[in-house]
C-alpha cells in the first residue's frame, strides 16, 4: 500500500468532513430539481435547434457540412448513432466517443483544426458565455437517440479493453490531492455542499447519470457534454487540463456506460 503523506491525510480527512458523511437531500431542494426537471421546458432543446443548423451547415476550409460523417452506422446516419456509443471505429483504429468523433469529421471532412476546435469546444461560465457550437453539434446528435437504450459495445478487443482502463482509471488516485473518481463516487448518500453525488459503482445510479447527458446546466446556463464532465471532473481534483477525446477520457466514457448499459436515454437531461 502506497505510503500516505500528511498532506495527503489532511486532503483526505477533509474531503471526508466534506462529501463522505452527507445526509438526505432536503425537501426543498429536491421540490426545485423536480420543478426545472420538466422536459418540454429544457433550455437544451433550443440549443438542440442551433445545433442541427450548425450540422448542416457548409463550413471549414473545404467548405462542407457533417452529413456524410460516420458516427458507426453509416455515412450521414445519426438516428440511434450516440446510443452505441463509445464503440471501435476502423479507420482510425480506436474506441471513440460522440466527441472524439465529431472532432474526426471535422478535421477529415471540413479540414478544420483540431487545436482551434479543442480551443473552443466549452462555454465558460464564469464569464457568462453562452454555449459554443461545438456543445451545440453535439447535443444535437445525442438528442437523435433520446429515448434509445444505451449500449456498450462489447464485440471488439480495442472496446473490451477500453473498459478496463476506465475501470482502472476510476480507482486510480492521482494528482496532489491524491484523488480518483472513486472517491466522491463510490459510496452511496454523499455530496459536496447541496450537490449529490452518485455511486459510480452502483449500476442504477449509474445509469442516471448516463442516460442524461448532454444535459442542461442551470448554474451555467449551457448545455454541457460529456467531454466536459471528464474535463471538469480533472480540474476539480487539481489535476492539469485533461485533453478532449483522449483515450483517457474515452476509456472512463466506456466505463462508465458499461455501468449504465441498457439505460434509456432521456435528453436533454437537466442539472443544478
Amino acid at each position: 500500500m502506497k505510503k500516505m503523506t500528511a498532506f495527503t491525510l489532511a486532503c483526505g480527512m477533509s474531503l471526508i468532513a466534506t462529501c463522505a458523511l452527507a445526509q438526505k437531500t432536503d425537501p426543498s431542494v429536491a421540490a426545485y430539481r423536480a420543478a426545472i426537471a420538466d422536459k418540454d421546458g429544457n433550455p437544451g432543446l433550443l440549443i438542440i435547434d442551433k445545433g442541427e443548423a450548425l450540422f448542416k451547415a457548409a463550413s471549414g476550409p473545404k467548405n462542407a457540412n457533417l452529413t456524410k460523417c460516420d458516427f458507426g452506422l453509416g455515412p450521414g446516419v445519426i438516428k440511434g448513432a450516440y446510443a452505441q456509443m463509445p464503440r471501435y471505429f476502423a479507420d482510425t483504429n480506436r474506441v471513440e466517443d460522440l466527441e472524439t468523433r465529431l472532432l474526426h469529421c471535422m478535421v477529415t471532412l471540413q479540414g478544420k483544426d483540431a487545436k482551434e476546435i479543442k480551443a473552443k469546444r466549452f462555454a465558460n461560465e464564469t464569464k457568462n458565455e453562452s454555449n459554443t457550437d461545438w456543445e451545440k453539434i453535439v447535443s444535437y446528435i445525442a438528442y437523435q437517440s433520446d429515448g434509445l437504450p444505451l449500449v456498450m459495445r462489447k464485440s471488439h478487443p480495442k472496446e473490451q479493453e477500453a473498459i478496463k482502463v476506465g475501470e482502472t482509471i476510476f480507482y486510480k488516485q492521482v494528482g496532489p490531492m491524491d484523488f480518483s473518481c472513486a472517491t466522491c463516487h463510490s459510496n452511496d448518500d454523499t455530496r459536496i455542499r447541496l450537490q449529490a453525488l452518485f455511486n459510480g459503482t452502483d449500476k442504477k445510479q449509474a445509469s442516471n447519470v448516463m442516460s442524461a447527458w448532454p444535459t442542461y446546466r442551470v448554474s451555467h446556463n449551457a448545455n454541457r457534454t460529456m467531454q466536459h464532465r471528464m474535463w471538469d471532473c480533472h480540474w476539480q481534483m487539481r489535476l492539469p487540463d485533461i485533453d478532449m477525446g483522449s483515450p483517457a477520457t474515452t476509456a472512463l466514457i466506456s466505463y462508465l456506460t458499461n455501468q449504465a448499459d441498457g439505460v434509456k436515454l432521456d435528453l436533454p437531461g437537466m442539472r443544478r
